[in-house]
This record gives C-alpha cells, sequence and structure tokens, in this order.
C-alpha cells in the first residue's frame, strides 16, 4: 500500500472504531423513548432484550472472526463486518415493531462485533509488512473507543429529546458508506496461501457457552433469582458447554480459540487483564451514572457530561503514551501504569458520600481515564506483538472476548454485591425502591445506597490492584529495530 493509502486506511478504521462504540451507547440512552414509540403497552418490558440482543450477537461472533481473519484475509472480513452493521443499522431505523427491531438489532451485533475486534487486525497489519507489531494505530483506536463510550450516552440523550429516536440508527449510514467504499478501495491487506478449514463446531459451543453467561447474568438477580430454574439452567449450560468447548480446541485441527496461546505469556496474562479490565470498567461507568441519578438527582443527558473528564484522560495520555512510544518507551510500563491508575481513580470512587464534591468525581473520572487510555491504547498492540504472525486475528478477537466475559462477571457480582450491601443496611429494603421512601426512611435507604456503592467501587478497585499484580509478571517486549522505525514513519505521515 502506498502512504496515502495507508493514511485512508487508518482514517477508515479509526471511523468503524467509533461507529461500533457510539452505537452501543448511544442507543442505551434512548432506550425509553423507543419502546414507548414502538409498544406504548409492553414495549418498557422488552427493552433487557433490546440490549441483549446486539450484545448477544456481538460476543457470539468473536471466535469465528478471528479465525476467517487468518484463513480469509482481514479485508473480506472487514468489510463483510461493516455491510453487517449497516444493513442491520437502516433495518433498526426503518423497525415498525420491538420485535423487528430486536432482530435487526441483533444483525446490527453481529457486524458490530466485528468493527471493534476485526478493525484492531486491520490496524495491526497497516503498521507493518505481514501483520506483526500494533502500535500507536491500535493505541489510537483504543482512544477513540473510550472517548466514543464516555459521550456515547450524552449523544443519545441528547438526539432522543430533539430527534426522532431512528436517527440514532441512521446517522451510522452515511460514515459507514464512506468507510466501505474506503476499505475496498485502499485496503491491500495479506491472505494466508494456505487452506484453513473453520472450527464451526467450536465456534457454535463458544456462541451457546457465551449466551448462556451473558443471560444468566443479565437476569440474575433482576429478572429471576439467582436460585430460579431459569438462572441455574443457564449456568449448567454455561458450564457444560465451556467443558465441550475446551475439550474440542484440545483435539480440533484447527481451532478457532488455539490452547496453545495460553503457553506465551504474554497473551496469557494479557488476556487476563482485559477480562479483569472489562469488570471493572463496567462497575465504573455504570456505577458512577447511577449515583449521579439516583442520588444526586442529576439528569441523565447532564450526568452523561461528567463522563467528559474520563474521555479527556484517556485521549491525552493516550497521545502522550504514542509519542513516548516512538521513542523507546516499552508497553509492558504503559500497562502497569494503566492498572496503577485505574486502581487509584475507583479507590477515590470508594470515598463518595451524599454530598461529596462533583468535582471529587470528575477528578477521579480524569484519574480513571488516564488508565483505561493507557490499558485500552497499549494492551492490544502489546498482545499482538506478541502473538505468532499466523494468528494475529484469532489473538486480536481473543481480547476483545475476554474483555466481554469480564463485562458480563462484572455486571453479575457488582450487582449482587450492591444489593446485599444495601439490603445488610436497610433491612427490607430494596435498590430498586429507594426513591420512594420519605423523610428519615429516605435519609436512611440513601445513606445505605451509597454505602454499597462505596464497596462496589473499593471491589472494583481491588480487581485493578489484581490487575496490576499480573501487569508486572508481564515479560518486557522486545521490538525490532525495523518495526520501531515504521511507526516513526506512520507518525510523521
Amino acid at each position: 500500500m502506498t502512504r496515502t493509502q495507508t493514511v485512508i486506511g487508518f482514517i477508515v478504521c479509526i471511523a468503524t472504531v467509533l461507529l461500533a462504540v457510539l452505537d452501543t451507547n448511544i442507543v442505551s440512552a434512548a432506550t425509553v423513548p423507543i419502546a414507548r414509540d414502538l409498544d406504548p403497552v409492553h414495549g418498557v418490558d422488552k427493552i433487557p432484550w433490546l440490549i441483549s440482543a446486539f450484545a448477544l450477537a456481538s460476543a457470539a461472533a468473536l471466535p469465528l472472526y478471528g479465525k476467517l481473519c487468518d484463513s480469509l484475509g482481514a479485508k473480506k472480513v472487514f468489510v463483510g463486518a461493516v455491510a453487517s452493521f449497516l444493513l442491520g443499522s437502516a433495518l433498526c431505523g426503518a423497525a415498525q415493531s420491538m420485535p423487528e427491531l430486536i432482530a435487526a438489532r441483533a444483525l446490527q451485533g453481529l457486524g458490530g462485533g466485528g468493527l471493534m475486534s476485526v478493525t484492531m487486525v486491520v490496524l495491526a497489519q497497516l503498521r507493518t509488512p505481514g501483520g506483526s507489531g500494533g502500535g500507536k494505530a491500535s493505541g489510537v483506536g483504543g482512544i477513540v473507543a473510550g472517548t466514543g463510550m464516555a459521550i456515547g450516552p450524552w449523544i443519545g440523550g441528547t438526539l432522543s429529546d430533539h430527534a426522532n429516536w431512528r436517527w440514532i440508527f441512521y446517522i451510522n449510514l452515511p460514515l459507514g458508506i464512506a468507510a466501505l467504499i474506503g476499505a475496498i478501495l485502499v485496503l491491500k491487506l495479506p491472505v494466508s496461501p494456505a487452506r484453513h478449514r473453520i472450527d464451526y463446531l467450536g465456534a457454535a459451543l463458544a456462541a451457546a457457552f457465551t449466551s448462556s453467561l451473558l443471560l444468566a447474568t443479565s437476569w440474575g438477580g433482576k429478572d429471576y433469582a439467582w436460585a430460579s430454574p431459569q438462572i441455574i439452567g443457564l449456568l449448567v449450560a454455561g458450564v457444560l458447554t465451556l467443558v465441550l468447548f475446551l475439550r474440542r480446541q484440545a483435539t480440533a485441527a484447527e481451532p478457532v480459540l488455539p490452547l496453545s496461546l495460553f503457553k506465551v505469556p504474554q497473551l496469557r496474562y494479557g488476556f487476563a487483564i482485559q477480562g479483569l479490565l472489562g469488570a471493572a470498567m463496567m462497575g465504573a461507568l455504570v456505577y458512577v451514572m447511577i449515583y449521579l441519578q439516583a442520588v444526586r438527582g442529576i439528569e441523565p443527558a447532564a450526568a452523561g457530561l461528567y463522563l467528559i473528564p474520563m474521555a479527556i484522560g484517556m485521549t491525552v495520555v493516550g497521545l502522550g503514551a504514542g509519542r513516548l512510544s516512538d521513542r523507546g518507551w516499552r508497553m509492558k510500563t504503559f500497562v502497569l501504569t494503566g492498572t496503577i491508575a485505574s486502581a487509584l481513580g475507583l479507590a477515590l470512587l470508594a470515598t463518595l458520600g451524599t454530598d461529596t464534591s462533583l468535582w471529587l468525581i470528575r477528578a477521579a473520572l480524569l484519574v480513571m481515564g488516564c488508565g483505561f487510555g493507557l490499558l485500552i491504547g497499549q494492551l492490544i498492540p502489546y498482545v499482538q506483538n506478541a502473538a505468532p504472525a499466523h494468528q494475529l486475528g484469532i489473538a486480536t478477537t481473543s481480547i476483545r472476548f475476554f474483555q466481554t466475559l469480564g463485562n458480563a462477571l462484572g455486571a453479575a457480582v457488582f450487582g449482587t454485591l450492591l444489593s446485599r450491601v444495601y439490603e445488610a443496611k436497610v433491612p427490607g429494603g430494596s435498590t430498586s425502591a429507594i426513591a420512594r421512601p420519605t423523610g428519615a426512611a429516605h435519609a436512611t435507604a440513601v445513606h445505605g445506597f451509597v454505602t454499597a456503592m462505596d464497596v462496589v467501587f473499593l471491589v472494583a478497585a481491588g480487581v485493578m490492584a489484581v490487575a496490576a499484580v499480573l501487569a508486572a509478571r508481564l515479560p518486557a517486549e522486545t521490538r525490532p529495530a525495523a518495526e520501531h522505525a515504521a511507526e516513526a514513519e506512520i507518525a510523521r505521515v
């Protein structure tokens, strides 16, 4: 590829990452207006499926995407993922009922899973011949992902307040079509000359395990009790399919997630850190928003603005890390610093009270953003550098896969922890009804809720402390001089 084609390819990748992250977070802020418009009577009851359809389809497709990239070439898979996402977006905007919208969201999710994971494979292959390396391109992709995560809810709330909710989906089309055309015209990526067999059975087992886990963690303690037959059945199904999946990966000729990857220390620790990061980020973002709205009475759109300091932190450290990387700083240093900063930010949030200064919350989110920015921007290329060249796609999508599992487990653990601590502080109370009591009872309920949230943030800080211990054990990567020179050239472009 020429220098101009490489730059255009880089812009295309950044646009697709932004599309994926913004779409997920924009929709989460507009679910109630959507449900009221399509089904005023029962629409709100179907909101969980509106969110879960995208997440389930996206997570289920991740293991298969990695193998397809290594077998068919990243360009074909990338184009297919973007096309599926755009088709799903158009159908979502045109949906006339909740079932239609849920089905369209599932199709959109199939493409959305590829937008984040396959895009990182493309970025890595744009960096150096043959697809080795990651570097600054993946780092900037991580910054864009984090920024979109922070501003997505605010954009979604604004669109739902001042425009028709269908524009939340239609707005994807112009940018997505431009990215699709750009990818088709300029991307020239390596394709393996050898013919590969796709382990569809392994992919199906991975999808079944992921779906069971996501549904159990999404429904447990909310729609169904944890001891209910539905949740127990899902957990049993998850364990069974996990065992079958691991057995399949150990015996398949070309598995979708080769167990040999876990023999590489960089990958083994990298996957674990990414999973812990996914759990901690789930606790941080969700419960900060709950605190601002339920305890401080801030409107949803305004509450979303409090995530801007986090986005600023992610952007600043991401750009700074890119420059320091060009000067020879090791990715391990950034990953270790990121885990420590994330733990510190979460520990600050564990000191929240009913009247804590809102500036302290902004400061904590800024520190946390700095930590998350270093992790998202540097952990992916660190793993990519250590992955065998012929397994770059599998290694990259596996990072996203473990983050998804971390998100699911984090949501379940933190949700249960919040409820248990609250019930201990306010006997007979429920976290879903803290706004109902009045007078002294209301003050007691709010105090108990804040105490429970502090425990959640403290545990999340502990999760990142464990990640810091693992980061300290990461082997220092070795970067060839040719690769370092290539990164410096791209930086100048």
